[in-house]
């Protein structure tokens, strides 16, 4: 029986291990089954954008904590069994024959997802052939080749010619390269998606672009402040991808109860406020602040004084703020 493809190799056990959490209640909070989620952790399932950053909000990490890095012992290890099935797919020409069927498909024009229905098999089936991830069945070969108008002996015909003709080497090649690259967001090897890498890649850019960080938490009768990731929200449509947004959680009582408690309020770094906006008044210099470093917010009305200096006004109790970085508050969301 042909072994599972390792299809996203992930930090998920380490992480729930290092957090003290059973397989079994990642599995009920996730709301997948037991296998699923043993599965996932192995990388031989995928996960969906939504089951990402669900998991991450219930292991309480970061997104980028979940993808391996070149350092990671994960990502040793998936590449030594990628190297080992490709040795043992070449040896039993498993990749001449997957190459030699992808040149067939794209021949004759069809996409994998045509290919895969006319053969009758799955899509995830099908590519695995085609890279020489997983060997043809005898029940399977005969609907593979009508797929392409063969017939069983003219089909491994073409396959014996093309590979004769060194119509496959750039292909076959090309799945060597493969081995090369490992599951990191952004990494400039990715870029082979049977092996994980370019999925990977999408999936958390995808879902990193629909994220922002929330830097401001209610603390006492101010806003503890931290430019940190560690905490992180889905945005509002309009905001995906937008650089300099970021949420903070109001300190509700101090603006005269108008923002409801269970809401976060998103500024924009790069937007000035004009009096009358609403705006986050920082103590600190919002462009030098280090990622660990600490800094007091406040949520105030912008108002200018009878030279035109910039304040804030807190109504309850009433209060003008200054900042050394002020943002305007862009949109308001309820929890």
């Amino acid at each position: 029986m042909a072994q599972e493809e390792i299809i996203f190799p992930n930090n998920i056990r380490n992480i729930r291990l290092a957090a003290g959490m059973k397989m079994t209640e990642l599995a009920r909070r996730a709301n997948l089954s037991l296998s699923a989620v043993s599965k996932i952790e192995k990388g031989v399932r995928r996960l969906n954008q939504k089951q990402l950053l669900n998991i991450c909000n219930i292991l309480g990490c970061k997104l980028s904590d979940i993808f391996i890095k070149e350092s990671d012992d994960v990502a040793g290890q998936w590449q030594n069994e990628i190297k080992r099935r490709l040795n043992d797919n070449e040896n039993s020409g498993l990749k001449v024959f997957g190459s030699g069927i992808r040149k067939i498909r794209q021949q004759t024009g069809k996409t994998i997802a045509q290919a895969a229905k006319d053969a009758g098999m799955t899509l995830s089936v099908y590519h695995k052939i085609e890279v020489g991830q997983r060997e043809i069945y005898e029940n399977e070969i005969e609907p593979l080749a009508q797929s392409f108008a063969h017939s069983v002996e003219s089909l491994f015909d073409e396959i014996a010619r093309l590979y004769k003709s060194g119509e496959l080497n750039k292909q076959i090649s090309k799945v060597k390269e493969r081995v090369k690259s490992v599951l990191i967001p952004g990494s400039p090897l990715s870029g082979i998606d049977m092996h994980g890498s370019l999925y990977g890649a999408k999936l958390y850019d995808s879902a990193r672009k629909k994220l922002v960080p929330v830097f401001g938490m209610p603390s006492g009768k101010a806003i503890t402040f931290k430019k940190s990731d560690k905490t992180m929200i889905v945005a509002p449509m309009t905001l995906e991808a937008r650089p300099g947004i970021y949420a903070v959680m109001p300190n509700s009582k101090r603006l005269g109860g108008f923002i409801p408690e269970k809401s976060y309020i998103f500024a924009d770094a790069s937007a000035k406020p004009a009096p009358g906006d609403l705006a986050v008044f920082i103590d600190d210099d919002f462009a030098t602040l280090g990622a660990d470093a600490v800094a007091t917010a406040q949520i105030a009305v912008v108002r200018t004084d009878s030279k035109g200096r910039i304040h804030g006004q807190i109504a309850a109790p009433e209060e003008k703020v200054s900042g050394k970085s002020i943002h305007k508050v862009i949109m308001i969301v309820m929890e």
